[in-house]
């Protein structure tokens, strides 16, 4: 049995699974975030499992509470007491550790300590969704796995700097890659290609043309793909991949890339498909998981309904996916692509939903088939 499975509480053949998932509200927007995703996610589990969600303090309000974004204990019921953790978004530009770095993020804290290696972020175009593609490119559906525990980002708290100068490292192991180009690869195989031509592709980006260690990436990706004669390995440099993300998306079906220019990249994406509050994210390890959206905790609009919480809406629906209930996850991404087809769902320029965050979960609840 899984982390977080109980298995069932009554008996007999019909009985429902029982899943206990770990619950960050975190800052800003986060916790009104949460609780619309919960809401949509109690709605749509309704007959295929039973959830139970245990609430874990994280994020900078933690920080300056305890002095820390997450405790030990927290992090250790995360990784084995929980099927998968719910994280909205966490930390607030004043709290600053010494070095003036932000104190409240939990990505270091939770990625490299659950060995939570790839960050999966789906970018996908949805009909009735105001973008800034004019005119329409084409179909967007494509998935970023980007390196979540090596590359530059490994210099988190590790980097030196006096008042003339400052260096951070970039670190790779072959280890490192080549389990995330198989995971990519491994992706791939479960899609179906690319929207222009219906290829399984993936797309190393990388600079490779500049830094060894991104050739080394470059390199070790080309050698994992000898394994998947099925899958088309298709080469970028990050500058051209940014461009193309917007020019070509239809292009795109999985694209493979070191922490920190995923982490770009994926901020390009989301701006062809209505913006920060459409993307998911998944962060996955061997052991356990934790999704989220990909943007940051917006205190200017927190407790204003302003948020747009289908980035926390569809990160549940990942980690339904993750933990075996793909009749659910499907549901939620069905109810979300309904609403905004009908426009019962729709965002202001500024990426805001015109009927505001609570009224947002209440519609997309009413969509599910």
């Amino acid at each position: 049995m899984t982390a977080g499975a109980e298995g069932t509480t009554a008996a007999g053949p019909g009985a429902l699974p029982h899943l206990r998932i770990g619950l960050i509200r975190g800052d800003g927007i986060g916790p009104e975030l949460v609780e619309s995703a919960v809401t949509v996610l109690e709605a749509a589990v309704e007959g295929e499992a039973r959830l139970t969600f245990h609430e874990e303090e994280g994020g900078a309000g933690a920080y300056v509470r305890h002095g820390t974004p997450l405790s030990a204990e927290a992090l250790h019921r995360i990784e084995h007491d929980y099927a998968a953790t719910l994280k909205g978004p966490v930390g607030l530009p004043e709290v600053r550790r010494p070095d003036g770095t932000e104190a409240g993020l939990l990505g270091g804290v939770l990625r490299g300590g659950l060995d939570a290696y790839a960050n999966v972020r789906p970018v996908l175009g949805l009909p009735g969704v105001r973008t800034v593609l004019r005119p329409e490119v084409g179909p967007i559906d494509y998935v970023i796995v980007r390196e979540n525990t090596e590359g530059l980002y490994l210099s988190r708290g590790l980097g030196v700097r006096n008042d003339r100068a400052a260096a951070d490292q970039m670190l790779m192991t072959r280890e490192g890659v080549e389990r995330i180009a198989r995971f990519a690869f491994e992706l791939a195989r479960t899609r179906s290609g690319a929207p222009a031509d219906g290829v399984r592709r993936v797309t190393c980006v990388d600079k490779s043309n500049v830094l060894r260690s991104y050739a080394f990436f470059h390199d070790i990706v080309t050698e994992v793909s000898r394994g998947y004669p099925d899958v088309e390995l298709d080469h970028r440099y990050a500058d051209a991949a940014g461009h193309d993300l917007v020019a070509d998306p239809a292009h795109f079906d999985v694209v493979v890339t070191e922490n920190f220019l995923g982490d770009l990249l994926s901020d390009v994406g989301a701006a062809t498909v209505g913006g920060l509050g459409m993307c998911p994210s998944g962060n996955i390890g061997e052991r356990s998981a934790y999704f989220e959206p990909i943007h940051g905790s917006a205190p200017r609009i927190a407790g204003r309904d302003l948020a747009n919480p289908v980035s926390q809406i569809l990160s549940a629906a990942l980690l339904a996916d993750h933990v075996g209930l793909r009749t659910t996850g499907g549901r939620i991404r069905a109810a979300v692509a309904s609403a905004f087809a009908s426009q019962a769902l729709a965002l202001t320029a500024s990426g805001s939903p015109t009927i505001g965050t609570r009224a947002t979960a209440g519609v997309v609840c009413e969509h599910l088939g």
